[in-house]
């Protein structure tokens, strides 16, 4: 469990979000009062299949207490010149456990509101828990509708249908024609009161920092009033698709209570107890502190892998805009997955994506609904490489890999000697070149006005690593499955040669490195000798083409000048392209993205690196643990509540940027907690 306390909370611009998800790419998110501050934070963002796409319904809650002549808000909201409510804020206290839940003193009652989503329902439920509630209390709720595409904002408009029909406990209204109906109810006796009207400007002040409109218009359809006291729970159920609710029937009976509401709640958090009790079981040996730690990263990690409205398995790459992509779901398959005992689930994800080759290359970009879309990397493809060795490490099935990942491999590899699109094919050497200068198709892809922040084409260090790992990895299958005609020469000894040839840096002259290290890019005979951590995967994958002194060079290369309290720089600070901050409008912050900008998710290639050429492994896995212990004890309840963040700043502080819940940076910290664990 996480636990804020009022003493930790900073009124009252405490941005640290929190984040609830329901399965299907959907999700809840706000700050801890509620207050949103990005056009992306709403209690229902629906993932749907038509319109396609994620789109912001109910936005948020005006919730309050009514009581001993008193009004206590229980959500805020920030408009121009004037922060609503004005008074001191009721929250005492934010736990992280089950779900997100928030006790909060509303004078002498104690409330406590939980927010789940049960997964695959399409549903909100919002939980009130009231202590002490004095006779004649009321309990009011006002939903403010967005109905929207979650990247965009909603204005007043004249198209907007305001007439709500009345069903038990609640109401049901349909805003705008091709979008879903939404149904409001109560699980306790309410009163439901139409006075449709729409508020204006609702401020955002993230967007306004990343430089995006910040202002919005929500309209509320009316008011709902619960009447409460002493001690009593109430549900408020928020669903687009009807499939929970049992009475769409105008209101006959105000005082029936609505069981279906409370089975749901119980349910879901019968359900999350069972996975959580057997994620304990993967801990092994972990002690007290490693276990709360890894408790947060796996409940971060099953929010990331979904089922789409069309029933695919699939990964989010991040949450709150990122949807699901080909390189992402790749690289944080094995932790989500493989690491975390739920290898069906990612077999069927690994299976999904290798269905959608073509020409050799996967796609970098899934639709909402699990539809390929853009096939325009080069690493895509070589991941999958190492996600399925990944996999025979932990099941050792190699049947089931020949029979659904072999074929898709050796297509790759065909593809790729023989030469496919975006430039993409094998040099005489034996080394991968890709693209041009205005391509780019390597993970660090960041572009201003179409032109790439850090241009990679040619032959980049980190493509050419997999490259030699995918071929060993296929050789030594070709071998076991009786296909040695794959390979023709000696391609692969020509490749190793070729690759020290290109990209080791026998000139650097940095203090910290004087063996050496890896150059980024080889192209037209020059070596790009800035250092970055794309060379740590010549040492981390599991085919490597550097002897140990050169391993154990780029080791203590990059430990000495890319390794932060949080993840790798991506490029050194000694560098004069160097940014050390990520911050301002989009600009700005894609000509950092990849320029200093430090990423967790390189954490996890890292720590397998130091331990591969460790000359004491065992102090080494110790050191990794520490160094995760202080990262994670922080960051856990600093960003995104129990998730961890995109990228932080190359600068110290390093301060948290990007999504607040990033699922390769999850992945690569539980995998990297996975071999500390293993012997």
């Amino acid at each position: 469990m996480i636990r804020i306390g009022f003493g930790e909370i900073r009124f009252p611009n405490d941005d640290r979000e929190w984040l609830e998800t329901d399965g299907r790419g959907g999700y809840a998110s706000s700050t801890l009062e509620h207050r949103h501050t990005r056009r992306y934070h709403g209690l229902l963002v629906a993932n749907l299949r038509a319109p396609e796409g994620r789109h912001v319904l109910l936005s948020k809650l005006e919730d309050s207490l009514q009581a001993g002549g008193e009004e206590h808000f229980f959500s805020s909201h920030r408009y121009p010149g004037v922060l609503f409510p004005p008074g001191p804020p009721v929250l005492e206290e934010f736990r992280l456990d089950t779900c997100p839940r928030f006790i909060s003193r509303a004078g002498g009652t104690t409330v406590k509101k939980s927010i789940l989503m049960p997964r695959g329902k399409g549903t909100l439920l919002v939980r009130y828990d009231l202590e002490r509630c004095p006779k004649g209390g009321i309990l009011r709720l006002k939903p403010f509708l967005a109905f929207r595409g979650y990247h965009k904002l909603s204005r007043e408009n004249p198209f907007l249908r305001n007439r709500t029909e009345g069903i038990e406990n609640g109401f049901r209204i349909e805003p705008y024609e091709g979008m879903p109906p939404l149904f409001i109810q109560t699980s306790r006796a309410s009163r439901f009161t139409p006075s449709p009207a729409w508020y204006r400007n609702f401020q955002y002040t993230e967007e306004r920092e990343r430089g995006f409109d910040w202002e919005e218009d929500l309209f509320l359809p009316g008011l709902i009033e619960i009447p409460v006291e002493r001690k009593c729970t109430v549900i408020l159920s928020v669903s687009f698709n009807g499939d929970t609710m049992q009475h769409r029937v105008p209101i006959k009976n105000p005082m029936r209570h609505h069981v279906p509401i409370t089975a749901l709640w119980k349910t879901e958090v019968v359900r999350r107890g069972r996975d959580r009790a057997a994620d304990a079981k993967g801990f092994g040996k972990s002690g007290e502190k490693d276990r709360e730690i890894l408790s947060s990263l796996f409940d971060a990690g099953r929010s990331f892998l979904i089922t789409t409205p069309s029933g695919r398995p699939a990964i989010i790459a991040g949450y709150p805009w990122f949807g699901s992509w080909g390189r992402d779901a790749l690289i944080s398959l094995p932790g989500l997955c493989f690491s975390t005992g739920r290898i069906a689930e990612g077999i069927e994800i690994l299976t999904e994506i290798g269905r959608h080759e073509r020409d050799g290359l996967l796609p970098n970009f899934f639709s909402a609904d699990g539809a390929p879309e853009a096939y325009n990397t080069v690493d895509s493809s070589l991941w999958y490489f190492w996600a399925v060795q990944e996999l025979l490490r932990i099941s050792g099935d190699r049947e089931m890999l020949r029979e659904r990942f072999w074929p898709v491999m050796k297509r790759i590899v065909r593809a790729f000697m023989d030469g496919t699109r975006f430039g993409i094919g094998m040099t005489r050497e034996g080394l991968l070149h890709a693209g041009d200068g205005r391509t780019a198709l390597t993970w660090m892809d960041a572009t201003v006005d179409e032109i790439p922040v850090t241009p990679r084409h040619g032959c980049p260090v980190e493509i050419n690593a997999l490259w030699y790992n995918a071929l060993c990895f296929t050789r030594y299958l070709a071998d076991e499955f009786g296909e040695p005609e794959l390979f023709a020469g000696d391609l692969i000894p020509l490749l190793r040669r070729s690759f020290r040839e290109a990209f080791w840096n026998r000139g650097h002259d940095a203090a910290s490195c004087p063996r050496g290290c890896l150059g980024d890019v080889f192209r037209d005979g020059i070596l790009d000798t800035a250092v970055r951590p794309n060379q740590i995967f010549a040492v981390s994958l599991p085919f490597s083409p550097l002897n140990p002194a050169e391993q154990a060079s780029v080791v203590r290369a990059v430990r000495e000048q890319l390794l932060t309290p949080c993840g790798l720089r991506t490029l050194s600070p000694a560098d004069p392209a160097y940014r050390g901050r990520y911050r301002g409008n989009p600009a700005l912050r894609d000509g950092a993205y990849h320029q200093g900008t430090v990423w967790p998710w390189l954490l996890g290639a890292f720590g397998e690196a130091a331990l591969r050429v460790a000359d004491n492994p065992e102090q080494e896995k110790e050191n990794l643990r520490q160094y995760l212990r202080a990262f994670l004890q922080q960051h856990l309840s600093e960003a995104g509540i129990g998730s961890v963040s995109e990228v932080f700043d190359g600068d110290a502080p390093h301060r948290p940027g990007g999504c607040i819940a990033q699922a390769w940076s999850v992945a690569e910290l539980i995998r990297l907690f996975a071999m500390i664990r293993e012997g």
